[in-house]
């Protein structure tokens, strides 16, 4: 795919995050006192993807987590992580995170390098820490927009009107999005994905009560403090990746 291609596309998802965002403040802001004014069909998507996590997501990802030697599976999550980083630093310079920008460059190269593709992360150990990572949505809300009623996206999860489309724009910042070779995109994906599952396996058993609630809860928490640099009082500062 041209760069000249990938370019027409951004600016096109760009163009319909200005959009989205252009028409929909006075549906924000009368949602404001109401974070979920879609729980009815919220409600059934989570159960949708409760059920594709039962039947297809969680065994795939126990499958991996017990086939896969500790140490395998602790640089597949590296790799993955040190792609991240070049989102990271986009989004660092957007918000005007300068000394973050650096620090997430520098890790972001020295893990490439010296890290083997970011297979160890050597920059942790020579004092660049890794940070809580930083996205379009987070970019947006410290340019001032809201986040939007809540949303649970059919696969995707849980998500915000601010967020969903934002996603987007933060693919063409992630460099196996890029590849030319479809089959390959795909399968490098799913290995994020299963990847991203099993570090969750632990917190299944976390959950407890109304299962939707407990999810919208955390994931609306948890973004705030993102969103914020951790300025906000955080709960569920245990479940940092849930």
């Amino acid at each position: 795919m041209g760069c000249g291609e990938e370019m027409n596309r951004f600016k096109q998802l760009l163009t319909i995050v200005v959009i989205l965002y252009g028409i929909t403040p006075s549906v924000m802001a009368s949602d404001a006192n109401d974070i979920d004014p879609y729980e009815d069909l919220n409600r059934v998507t989570h159960r949708f993807n409760e059920t594709l996590d039962d039947y297809v997501a969680r065994p795939v990802a126990t499958f991996y987590q017990a086939s896969m030697p500790d140490p395998l599976e602790k640089g597949v999550v590296n790799i993955f992580r040190n792609l991240d980083e070049i989102t990271n630093v986009v989004n660092d310079v957007l918000q005007g995170k300068f000394a973050q920008a650096a620090n997430d460059s520098g890790r972001f190269l020295i893990n490439t390098t010296i890290g083997v593709g970011g297979l160890f992360d050597v920059a942790q150990r020579v004092g660049l820490p890794r940070s809580e990572g930083e996205d379009f949505a987070q970019t947006l809300g410290v340019w001032g927009v809201p986040d939007g009623p809540y949303l649970m996206l059919p696969f995707v999860g849980p998500s915000t009107l601010r967020e969903a489309p934002s996603k987007f724009i933060d693919n063409f910042t992630n460099p196996y999005a890029h590849l030319d070779d479809e089959s390959a995109r795909h399968a490098v994906r799913a290995v994020s994905l299963v990847s991203t599952r099993a570090e969750l396996l632990g917190l299944d058993d976390v959950i407890s009560g109304d299962s939707y609630l407990f999810v919208r809860d955390v994931y609306l928490q948890r973004r705030e403090y993102l969103t914020n640099d951790g300025v906000v009082e955080d709960d569920f500062g245990d479940l940092d990746d849930y």
